[in-house]
């Protein structure tokens, strides 16, 4: 996603980690193992083309009074609407472009091919949602869970766009500009092309196609451009970059599905102390950090572990997975093919508290939505050196140890934060007509119309 912005340099308190993570960063691909490239460029295709989002610079007040009516006539149409996002407050407006259909859903008709792994068919079915979990609730009529695909949140935020009510039909009296470009599909369906200009031949036409486009070249510079993506580059220096939650499997109506599923989690059952969720990886940083906590996780009577192999796996059952978090206190998030995880996420919706082994697994990834107070108020940290042989210390750190030692008093406040970030992590269902809350589209959009208004254009 793209919108204008300054470009301001800032200190990131993990600046120290970049020397660390360098090669993943500058992605040379020609100097890495061929199982280390793949793994990296498909992580760098599916985030760099998202969707975009570009701001409109008013230059009359013509215009201002244009979309400050045009608002007011749109927000006449979604009065039922009760979250603060669905109000438009400030004359937030967005414009959705109507895009040929080879740049999004012209792409689901290959669905079969969209993915070298998997077949995405089911997957794209319900804009994006995928196939109805209806045995998660009593009733399969209007069902709020999926078996949501971690890398379909493209689908999702144009399905919500679609229906969102800040959407106007004029651009003349838009703010914000939506482009709904499946860049992370078309990606994955070209990965294994060896011909780059193939490869990338989608991508051009939808660079002269904005060019084509009035409202597009009234601002020449890409610099205006913001990209929201599931995993960001923390050392991004442009910060034009910006975290958005992978998809979970809840896509609510309303607010008081949302505050029932909440409730049930605070009353969950917790037996399990911790519990980690995932397999082993490759290469000699990922392997340590996960070995070493499957090895602790098999070797503790206080932790559930649910290994990930090749083949049918329960770690990839949206039931098995919900159950093991929803019954720890603890979830265990280690980096995997990347830093970041769409477990994290599936931790939260648990209201499980998340253990970070990596700064760039959250607390560089989504400002937007994570407190940015003190992350211990909702997360545990332990940084992987202290889990790795040869660190300078006599022993590796006790997970079990260091998660057993917090107080009761303090687990329980930090499992409320939890529960209360489910919201704007959360994708609601693109039908919903009647949210009341703000989900993580919402917020993602109060956001970039904050940074309009600070930026004062």
């Amino acid at each position: 996603m793209v919108v204008k912005k300054k470009s301001i340099s800032s200190a990131s308190p993990w600046s120290t980690e970049k020397g660390k993570y360098s090669k993943t960063n500058e992605i040379h691909y020609s100097f890495l193992k061929p199982q280390l490239r793949h793994a990296l460029l498909l992580c760098f295709l599916l985030s760099v083309w998202f969707v975009i989002l570009r701001c409109f610079l008013s230059s009359s007040s013509t215009s201002e009074n244009n979309m400050e009516k045009q608002n007011v006539d749109e927000k006449a149409k979604t009065t039922s609407k009760s979250s603060a996002i669905s109000k438009c407050e400030g004359g937030m407006s967005v414009y959705l472009y109507d895009m040929p259909a080879e740049f999004n859903k012209g792409l689901l008709k290959d669905c079969s091919h969209l993915n070298a792994y998997t077949d995405m068919c089911p997957h794209v079915a319900n804009r994006g949602l995928g196939q109805p979990l209806s045995y998660m609730v009593e009733s399969a009529v209007a069902t709020t869970w999926f078996a949501t695909h971690q890398f379909i949140a493209e689908m999702i935020f144009h399905a919500r766009m679609e229906n969102h009510p800040c959407r106007v039909l004029d651009p003349i009296n838009a703010k914000l500009f939506y482009v709904p470009f499946y860049g992370g599909l078309d990606a994955s369906s070209k990965f294994h092309d060896a011909n780059l200009t193939a490869r990338d031949e989608l991508a051009v036409r939808l660079a002269d196609y904005l060019r084509s486009k009035p409202w597009w070249e009234r601002h020449h510079d890409v610099q205006n451009m913001s990209v929201l993506t599931v995993e960001r580059n923390p050392w991004d220096r442009v910060h034009n970059q910006h975290g958005i939650p992978y998809p979970s499997y809840f896509h609510p109506y309303t607010s008081h599905e949302m505050m029932t599923w909440q409730n049930k989690m605070r009353q969950s059952s917790r037996p399990h102390l911790f519990s980690f969720i995932g397999g082993p990886r490759r290469g000699v940083e990922k392997a340590a950090v996960r070995d070493e906590l499957i090895r602790q996780c098999s070797e503790s009577g206080r932790c559930k572990l649910l290994k990930c192999g090749k083949g049918p796996s329960k770690c990839h059952d949206p039931i098995e997975v919900l159950k093991v978090m929803s019954q720890s206190q603890f979830c265990l998030q280690a980096p995997g093919d990347s830093f970041t995880r769409r477990s994290t996420f599936d931790s939260v919706l648990a209201g499980c508290i998340p253990v970070f082994f990596s700064p760039h697994t959250v607390y560089t990834q989504y400002e937007w939505f994570f407190p940015a107070g003190d992350a211990r108020e909702y997360s545990v940290y332990i940084d992987e050196n202290a889990l790795k042989t040869g660190n300078g210390s006599k022993r590796v750190v006790s997970i079990e140890e260091e998660l057993f030692k917090i107080e009761r008093e303090k687990v329980e406040r930090m499992r409320s934060a939890v529960i209360n970030l489910m919201p704007r992590l959360t994708y609601a269902h693109p039908n919903a007509t009647d949210l009341g809350f703000q989900d993580a589209v919402d917020v993602a959009l109060e956001a970039l119309w904050a940074k309009r208004l600070k930026l004062n254009v």
